[in-house]
């Protein structure tokens, strides 16, 4: 593949700007978080059991799809398989702990990716890369790691165009041999166009590793991303992060706020970077009603602000505070944070600061 293509398919991600991620699985079931299994020592035999009560009759993804477009997202990453080993999508024969040999009987993720190319939405997948439900993963590993490419390759194959591929799990075995070259391999006969990800981890933020890796990540940061160095291979940044404290859905009430949503977002593209950010749909499916709705209120933000979000640059200027200034074409955007209410300050005088904001090192006239 000639390096101006790989150019152009990473700053096309970069591009994009803002995504929602899904967690969804049997783990939805419990309500607890997509660690469960692992974290309360269920034993496989028991948990594989969820599959029965596990209908998705309330998933429907072409409304998924519809409320991140109100979001202002252009991208969806879903899970397609996690760490339990359950798989969302018709794995062809390879093993029956998928959806459609659970209770809801059909490929959940043909429904998803229709649904996507249909609203012309761009469509990556999550695939897990470690393993509970397969015994090969810690007695055979390299049939193991023949199992997990066969499983890609499905996904390749089966599923119309593929934005990219989102891995998690190297972490598990660091010290092991995961064949990356074979992996990555079967993407690029099949997607030669998809972004590849593979998850470094919240201990290894902004690492890149395999040279095939198209985007670092940033899991669950305070730390907003940086842009590429310069050095190496061009690289997208993204930062993943959950709405609440679970990736699955928990029972949990600690959410960040859309002031906090807002800002991340900002932050991000600052460095042009993406915030990828997660809901966990309940175990039918169903989006749950407070994260739709923090989604719609966000979307009026971005909506009013597009211009400013989505294929811009970043300016080397020092602005006041926090503040910064984006660049498209010949456009430039300033942010300002922290301003004051627009409504009385009676109630919150707290909030305040209307001095005049400074930018300095802009060498271009500005009208």
């Amino acid at each position: 593949m000639e390096q101006t293509t790989i150019l152009s398919r990473i700053e096309n991600y970069e591009k994009l700007g803002f995504g929602l991620f899904l967690h969804w699985g049997l783990y939805s079931l419990l309500e607890s978080g997509e660690w469960i299994q692992s974290l309360r020592k269920i034993p496989r035999e028991e948990y594989a059991k969820l599959k029965e009560q596990f209908t998705a009759e309330e998933f429907d993804p072409a409304a998924i799809v519809q409320l991140a477009q109100q979001a202002g997202m252009k991208y969806i990453v879903l899970t397609t398989r996690h760490h339990d080993g359950f798989s969302l999508y018709d794995t062809r024969g390879l093993c029956d702990f998928d959806a459609p040999h659970s209770a809801a009987k059909r490929d959940l993720i043909k429904e998803y990716a229709d649904a996507c190319h249909a609203a012309g939405m761009k469509m990556c997948f999550y695939h897990t890369t470690l393993d509970w439900y397969q015994d090969s993963f810690n007695n055979n590993f390299p049939e193991y790691l023949k199992y997990l490419r066969d499983s890609i390759e499905i996904l390749c194959t089966d599923y119309g165009e593929v934005t990219g591929f989102w891995f998690d799990g190297h972490w598990s075995k660091p010290d092991s041999d995961w064949e990356d070259d074979k992996l990555y391999g079967v993407i690029r006969k099949h997607q030669p166009e998809a972004i590849i990800i593979n998850n470094s981890g919240i201990h290894a933020l902004g690492q890149a590793g395999h040279p095939e890796i198209d985007c670092v990540t940033f899991e669950q940061s305070d730390v907003l991303p940086t842009r590429w160095n310069g050095k190496g291979k061009f690289r997208a940044s993204e930062l993943c992060m959950t709405i609440n404290n679970h990736w699955g859905i928990g029972k949990d009430f600690k959410y960040r706020s859309i002031p906090q949503l807002i800002s991340i977002l900002t932050g991000c593209r600052k460095a042009r970077a993406n915030f990828l950010l997660n809901v966990g749909p309940d175990g039918s499916g169903k989006m749950p009603d407070y994260e739709k709705a923090m989604l719609q209120k966000v979307g009026q933000w971005t909506k009013m602000n597009q211009e400013a979000l989505y294929d811009v640059d970043p300016v080397a200027a020092v602005c006041s505070g926090a503040d910064f200034l984006l660049k498209k074409n010949n456009r430039y955007y300033y942010f300002a944070q922290n301003i004051s209410s627009t409504s009385s300050d009676f109630l919150s005088s707290k909030i305040s600061s209307n001095e005049i904001r400074s930018i300095l090192g802009l060498k271009e006239t500005v009208k």
